[in-house]
């Protein structure tokens, strides 16, 4: 199964909605470190239902918002969510970007670079249509050191790229970004129940939830166009 048919299913299946609210835990957190001014230009690499560009817009007040997706039914849910004229969707493939080369302020792509085909392209891409001094903010919660995370890849047909701390901080160096900073964004909204309750259906301890939401939480990785 390909990229596009795997999220179009899920586009019209509606869970699309259900990956924002779940994603947003801490998102928001890694969204507010971007430093975006009046007017930037962002990117929302697999954007999925929108969430995030429609947010930079609201809070940030960003200027153009693009967001892409290899989806076609995930890019047109994201345009029946979104009431603003600023903000429009592309379907696209990540190791091909639709844009000139220095046009972008931003990129952020949250759980899904993982997915490109050829991350490194992917990475060389994002340099090149990044502005001198524009970031890529790369959230992920699919890495190696997550290893409650490992068996996702048994649950969906895509081969997904797993990478280790360090590998990121490499690929976005061989791409030309300066890594400025790396760290993990713990989820602190998720309900973790008491230990009496466990075994859960997908947790067979509390201290693995914990460790799993409260610990790895979300990768996020952020580099600087030269």
């Amino acid at each position: 199964m390909s990229v596009r048919e795997e999220f179009d299913d899920w586009a019209t299946s509606g869970r699309d909605k259900g990956m924002e609210e779940r994603h947003w835990h801490t998102a928001k957190h890694a969204l507010a470190r971007m430093p975006v001014e009046p007017g930037d230009t962002i990117l929302d690499l697999g954007c999925g239902s929108g969430y995030a560009g429609r947010a930079l817009r609201d809070n940030a007040d960003a200027g153009r918002v693009y967001g892409l997706d290899g989806s076609p039914e995930m890019a047109r849910n994201a345009t029946e969510y979104t009431d603003d004229p600023q903000v429009g969707y592309v379907v696209g493939d990540f190791g091909s970007l639709p844009f000139a080369d220095d046009s972008i302020d931003h990129v952020w792509s949250m759980e899904a670079f993982y997915y490109a085909a050829d991350p490194h392209t992917t990475l060389e891409e994002i340099a090149r249509v990044l502005r001198p001094g524009g970031t890529f903010y790369c959230a992920v919660n699919y890495y190696e050191e997550n290893v409650h995370s490992h068996e996702w890849q048994e649950f969906i047909e895509i081969e997904m790229t797993r990478w280790d701390r360090e590998q990121y901080r490499e690929g976005f160096r061989d791409a030309g970004l300066r890594v400025a900073e790396q760290d993990n964004i713990p989820d602190r909204e998720i309900t973790i129940p008491s230990e009496g309750e466990f075994p859960l259906e997908d947790w067979d301890t509390r201290d693995a939830m914990v460790e799993r939401y409260r610990e790895y939480g979300t990768l996020l990785t952020v580099g600087v166009a030269p």
